[in-house]
């Protein structure tokens, strides 16, 4: 099956683009890299009378320092990130899960804004912004707002964007140099959606530890706090609680127990990673 016939437009600027999707009475909708709009419209699961192409906007692609924190402009791709061509505060983390994003061909073309935009359950992106404490930059013609991540995150393929709005950019914040990162997911088979997820950041110096469980039919389940650490962190292979994790997944409705069973084993995978 092809796509519905829709009209293109490739705008020359932020303002352009919004310009157009705010006169297109939400009949428009953005296209980056293209790499899960690209599908939708070939099964028409969307049809829309405009595509508005901002793969190619200079103010997308940009990327400076905030302060402590790293600003990504929302059209930098996967394969930017993992080839190293944007500065690294994260001491090697993003470039290690852009690495393992599907396939080179499509680490090529897809950007990590397309992938907070589509808010799929299984992206690599909304987990691990999410466990990182990023934030997102959403832009309309009537100005800017800024959101954390596990805020835009509303539930599977929901965000919180609003009629004429688009990410224009994330905002990274630097790890210490004693946090830990931890990450796993399980697959079927190398460059699928994984269906069971989890990331675990350890921040000694700020005191703060955070557990971040995907892959599921809602937003992801993030711990705050070092409930799922048992009494201490010092040891996360011996004081991990399974027992708490699988509370929280049949709290989010996973009622399979096998499914629980994977989600737990990858959490403590990404647990033992964070401890190594």
């Amino acid at each position: 099956m092809k796509a519905a016939s829709f009209a293109y437009e490739r705008p020359h600027s932020v303002s352009d683009a919004l310009a157009l999707l705010a006169n297109a009475d939400g009949e428009a909708r953005i296209m980056a890299g293209g790499q899960s709009l690209g599908p939708m419209l070939n099964l028409r699961l969307v049809q829309p009378q405009l595509i508005i192409d901002i793969a190619g906007l200079a103010e997308l692609r940009s990327v400076e320092r905030d302060g402590d924190a790293l600003l990504i402009g929302a059209c930098i791709t996967h394969a930017d990130i993992e080839d190293g061509r944007i500065p690294d505060v994260t001491h090697g983390v993003l470039r290690r899960i852009a690495r393992g994003i599907a396939y080179r061909a499509v680490r090529n073309r897809g950007t990590i804004g397309g992938s907070l935009s589509h808010a799929d359950p299984a992206a690599d992106w909304v987990m691990t912004l999410a466990a990182l404490g990023a934030g997102v930059r959403l832009t309309s013609s009537a100005g800017r707002r800024d959101l954390t991540v596990t805020e835009f995150i509303q539930g599977a393929l929901q965000t919180a964007l609003r009629p004429g709005e688009i990410v224009t950019a994330i905002r990274l914040p630097s790890l210490s140099p004693t946090a830990r990162f931890g990450y796993a997911k399980a697959c079927r088979k190398p460059g699928e959606f994984a269906h069971a997820m989890a990331a675990v950041l350890i921040e000694p110096d700020k005191s703060r530890n955070r557990v971040v469980i995907g892959a599921i039919d809602r937003t992801p389940i993030v711990v705050d706090d070092s409930s799922l650490f048992g009494a201490a962190i010092t040891d996360l292979r011996r004081q991990f609680d399974r027992d708490l994790a699988d509370r929280l997944l049949m709290q989010a409705g996973v009622a399979d127990p096998a499914a629980r069973h994977i989600h737990v084993s990858v959490l403590a995978r990404a647990m033992a990673e964070a401890a190594a």
